[in-house]
């Protein structure tokens, strides 16, 4: 079995292998059908670890897998050969090869990030929360390598057209920066609402950090049912992984 995944859209060097899951092709049972990899959510454990079994047996059994407890902070972490599981932190990198770095979302945006030398690579898990916090201004401080030398894709997220946020939203954005507002627009349903774009927002941090090459992938969890699991759409549901690592 093959299962569907999205690939970045970045001239990344072969030795930089990324993706991010779809909800097709697992064993998991609704609400979390199919390919939910997850395990904070409900679902059958079992379920949960024969998922990530089936995935990994898609690529190279050497590879080694990194799983965090994700709890929108502002931590983000290197995967050595020291890892322990389970790390509270929302973002992780390395500079070893088959060392697979993952996030986990369901309409939070998953961003990958490799340098232009494809020597190192990192995932970001970014909410509202976490981006306005600073999780990629974080990530980016944490990295051996300057901004000016790194690139990143924005994975399938949910889209401006899709989510409806309140005035606390815009205000944690504006606080940080008064240039968000134009990332903000207006709901044409619910007075006094926004609709807030998240990708947008990642971006102009990213190139106000000097990460000039970010790529998007353009893809709405939310819209797309079939593809991807949307927390903003069933509030029980699964989770997406988006991975990235190093071959030799």
């Amino acid at each position: 079995m093959t299962f569907p995944i999205i690939k970045p859209n970045w001239p990344a060097e072969a030795n930089v292998q990324g993706f991010t899951s779809t909800r097709q092709g697992g064993v998991s049972s609704a609400p979390y059908d199919s390919l939910n990899l997850a395990e904070h959510v409900g679902d059958n454990p079992q379920d949960v670890a024969q998922n990530r079994a089936l995935l990994a047996a898609q690529y190279p059994a050497e590879l080694n897998w990194a799983w965090l407890d994700q709890q929108h902070t502002t931590r983000a972490v290197h995967f050595n050969q020291a890892w322990s599981e389970k790390q509270v932190a929302d973002a992780m990198w390395t500079d070893q090869p088959n060392q697979v770095c993952t996030v986990m979302t369901a309409d939070c945006l998953p961003i990958l990030l490799t340098n232009k030398s494809a020597t190192l690579v990192a995932a970001v898990h970014a909410g509202w929360r976490g981006l306005a916090d600073g999780i990629v201004g974080a990530t980016i401080a944490s990295l051996p390598e300057k901004p000016s030398n790194m690139m990143a894709w924005i994975g399938p997220a949910i889209s401006q057209a899709s989510f409806e946020v309140g005035d606390e939203v815009l205000d944690a954005f504006v606080e940080r920066d008064a240039q968000a507002t134009r990332f903000f627009s207006p709901s044409a349903t619910t007075p006094g609402q926004w609709m807030a774009d998240l990708p947008g927002l990642a971006k102009q941090q990213l190139a106000g950090l000097g990460v000039e090459q970010v790529f998007l992938s353009g893809l709405c969890t939310f819209r797309d049912e079939d593809k991807f699991y949307s927390f903003r759409r069933n509030p029980q549901t699964g989770r997406m992984v988006s991975a990235i690592w190093l071959t030799l």
